[in-house]
């Protein structure tokens, strides 16, 4: 969202992308690595969780990264959705991409004494530590959700000591998966050396640091060669204007990377010039534009992010920790994805998206 989101988007309006951007930069720290093939399976259903003949009333704060958000929007429809039919109420704050909003809506809710449950969805993860330890100290049960809730942006599993759960992807692992298919990409075009425009979503972010050190590792002694860049904001408008800039200052470009929000403003970009058929595109988030894209031919392939999946699993494993205590752990919400989440011409039939982009 991909993140910030990259998500993530993501998942950002370009106006507040940028002010949310400055803030998260300053405050943004990753590590690399890899996991999640420790994940355990998703929750059973909340409803069958529930063992007791009278479940336990459930007010539930959704503490959301932006509300006004195409890639958040998927996920918190599928949220209220088991919520309503678990019988839960759930109540939304919308942090609007600010990283103190957030941390005061958390302290409040904290504070309040009128929620048995939270789910967080961190701007900036490591920030809401010390609050997300205090909720789970008072006997609340809290599930975090889509960004990483601790220092590590290479695991999925709970980095914080009595979480419920953790439904989340891994940013390195998308990082690894892009510098795979970008170096699939160039090979099948026979390019050597393949000279590389690489949109970052928000450059000094966390999310970013995270996809983009996993990236370098992944086409290091490949023909691969970073020659441009630039930051969608996960905005399609923003990332036209930054391709168009990439596109001049170099004009043979031969491959762009992105989140899914950037390569539809390069799908723009490109289809005013006479280079539409002639530069490679390679995405990650899985949107309706992007397989939209591979199925016409005009995106070389994606990586797979699923919000509405995130959405429902993350409510689905508060329901049954807050019913019976019960514990789920890292859920990885693409396990049972086609080719690891690698969505190309061949499975592409597979896949459903479960956001626009």
């Amino acid at each position: 969202m991909p993140f910030i989101p990259a998500t993530r988007s993501l998942r950002r309006s370009a106006a507040a992308a940028a002010v949310a951007a400055a803030a998260l930069a300053l405050a943004a720290c990753s590590s690399n690595g890899s996991s999640s093939s420790s994940s355990t399976s998703a929750p059973a259903s909340s409803a069958t969780a529930a063992a007791s003949a009278s479940p336990k009333p459930m007010t539930i704060a959704y503490m959301s990264f932006a509300v006004d958000n195409s890639y958040d929007a998927p996920m918190l429809a599928a949220a209220q959705a088991v919520a309503s039919t678990d019988g839960a109420t759930l109540k939304v704050f919308d942090a609007n991409n600010n990283p103190q909003t957030q941390y005061d809506q958390l302290q409040t809710v904290i504070n309040s004494g009128q929620y048995n449950g939270i789910i967080t969805q961190p701007i900036f993860g490591t920030g809401l530590i010390s609050l997300v330890k205090e909720a789970i100290a008072k006997g609340i049960k809290v599930v975090n959700m889509d960004q990483i809730l601790g220092p590590s942006l290479s695991t999925d599993q709970p980095q914080v000591s009595g979480l419920s759960a953790n439904v989340t992807f891994v940013p390195t692992e998308i990082g690894t998966k892009l510098g795979q298919q970008v170096v699939a990409a160039c090979a099948s075009k026979h390019l050597n050396p393949c000279k590389v425009g690489y949109l970052y979503d928000i450059k000094a972010s966390s999310l970013d640091t995270a996809i983009s050190g996993a990236f370098d590792a992944a086409i290091k002694g490949s023909p691969v060669k970073i020659v441009t860049t630039g930051q969608s904001y996960f905005t399609p408008t923003i990332g036209l204007s930054a391709v168009e800039t990439m596109l001049q200052a170099q004009p043979t470009l031969n491959l762009i990377v992105g989140s899914d929000q950037g390569i539809e403003g390069a799908m723009t970009a490109l289809s005013t010039t006479d280079k539409s058929y002639h530069v490679l595109l390679v995405g990650y988030g899985a949107s309706a534009a992007a397989v939209a894209g591979i199925k016409s031919g005009a995106v070389f392939s994606d990586v797979a992010q699923a919000p509405a999946s995130e959405g429902r699993l993350a409510v689905q494993a508060l329901v049954a920790a807050i019913q019976t205590g019960k514990v789920s752990g890292a859920i990885d919400p693409v396990a049972g994805f086609p080719d690891a989440g690698v969505v190309t011409p061949a499975d592409v039939n597979q896949f459903t998206p479960e956001w626009q982009g």
